[in-house]
């Protein structure tokens, strides 16, 4: 599943309505019943009116859990023209940094939220400051750490403010593993029965709860097998891989990275970063630990990456449910479902049996993430059987498990000599 297709022919005759590229109001519904039910909306939805400053850092409040604090809090600020049923949540987020104004002394409160404005204010309140994103690229940052799934741009509609602020309960904050709803059920700002109730807290996951929640631990990667390759800027191979550390820490199938000089990943918010290290490789299980550079190609530093939690194959059954997420035929990131159909099926490919499943990969998807129900990583998608029919096939990711991931490693230039001067002396 290495070589990349060298080329795709795809006629599509499709017929759109000519629709905003915002949300649909089904979803800004969907979202705003499950913030009303956990009391962070009230009243009428208006889900296509536009969505202002006011509503924005209430709501903002509301889901940092604290409005109590926040009317008690006597907190002022500079804003002369706030709105007397606003003013005590816009001082309380201001005071804590995680809005700001329009202009000089004003918060523009009856205007129009920016996607750009309201993906800052939400980073913010969640711990991160002007030192790890600008402003400029919130909704990209946003992105990046998973707290959104999509992209926004220009005025957000009531609808919009809604699905974002929803798609922010399962974020975690920064340097934490604490998510949002976790906090406001420990603060007793929603009660623990209404957010197992909309499966925010644990539990199996549908296949849209963990693209949303994971898509952004998923990457794209782009290989390159020579100088010449680099030059024309043209990958010689695409693959996959998925974070396992916030510091860059990531997995893919060694055949992914195989003679290899160069790696980029590009995440789902097309970002790049290139490939540092290879910490550790099993060219007979088909693995490999890959470090992520977390400065990116255009020179900008990273706080972290969003990464997934891993169970051993072990906790596997045939029958069980399974997502894989990848990057099918270098065309980006996608999900499928699918059934464990073994969980331990010999191929002499592998020096380990694979775990055999139904969910959907295609050339590309090599080195994704085979998931769980509980959206934990449980196989490394690698290959599939070529006359079978949904004969799909996972290196379990246990091996990782005891691997020393604690050196420097080596590039993947040096690796490529390694294993070529390895292949030469077992033909001679």
């Amino acid at each position: 599943m290495k070589k990349r297709l060298t080329a795709l022919f795809c006629v599509l005759f499709v017929i759109l309505a000519m629709v905003p590229a915002q949300a649909l109001t089904g979803e800004g519904t969907r979202a705003a019943d499950i913030l009303a039910t956990l009391n962070i909306v009230r009243g009428s939805y208006n889900v296509n009116d536009t969505a202002t400053r006011n509503q924005a850092a209430v709501i903002l409040v509301r889901l940092a859990g604290a409005e109590s604090t926040a009317q008690t809090a006597n907190d002022s600020s500079l804003f002369t023209d706030l709105a007397e049923w606003a003013k005590a949540d816009i001082n309380y987020a201001y005071t804590q940094k995680w809005v700001n104004g329009t202009t000089g002394n004003t918060f523009g409160g009856d205007e129009g939220i920016s996607a750009t404005a309201y993906c800052s204010f939400m980073m913010r309140m969640l711990g991160y400051t002007y030192s790890d994103f600008s402003y400029d690229n919130a909704v990209t940052f946003a992105r990046h750490m998973g707290v959104i799934s999509r992209d926004y741009s220009g005025l957000l509609t009531r609808g919009d403010l809604f699905e974002l602020t929803a798609g922010a309960l399962t974020a975690t904050y920064k340097d934490s593993t604490e998510t949002v709803i976790s906090r406001l059920v420990s603060s007793g700002a929603v009660s623990s029965a209404a957010a197992n109730a909309l499966g925010l807290t644990g539990g199996e996951l549908t296949a849209r709860q963990v693209a949303d929640r994971y898509m952004a631990a998923v990457f794209q990667l782009d290989t390159y097998e020579s100088q010449i390759y680099i030059d024309a800027q043209e990958p010689s191979a695409n693959a996959s891989g998925f974070f396992i550390s916030a510091d860059g820490l990531a997995v893919t199938n060694y055949h992914s990275i195989d003679g290899a000089i160069k790696g980029v990943i590009t995440l789902s918010s097309g970002e790049q970063y290139p490939v540092d290290s290879v910490l550790y490789y099993d060219p007979d299980i088909d693995i490999a630990v890959i470090r992520v550079s977390t400065t990116s190609v255009d020179g900008v530093k990273t706080p972290g990456f969003v990464y997934l939690q891993t169970a051993s194959r072990d906790t596997l059954r045939a029958g069980d449910e399974v997502y894989a997420i990848g990057n099918p035929l270098g065309l980006g990131l996608a999900i499928s479902s699918g059934v464990v159909s073994s969980v331990s099926r010999e191929v002499e490919r592998y020096a380990l049996p694979c775990i055999m499943d139904t969910a959907d990969i295609s050339q590309g998807s090599s080195g994704g993430a085979l998931m769980n129900i509980y959206g934990q990583v449980v196989g490394v998608t690698s290959g599939a059987f070529v006359y079978g029919n949904n004969m799909y096939l996972a290196v379990p990711i246990d091996p990782i498990f005891t691997a020393d991931l604690t050196g420097q490693g080596q590039t993947l230039a040096q690796v490529a000599v390694i294993e070529a001067a390895k292949t030469a002396d077992q033909a001679s």
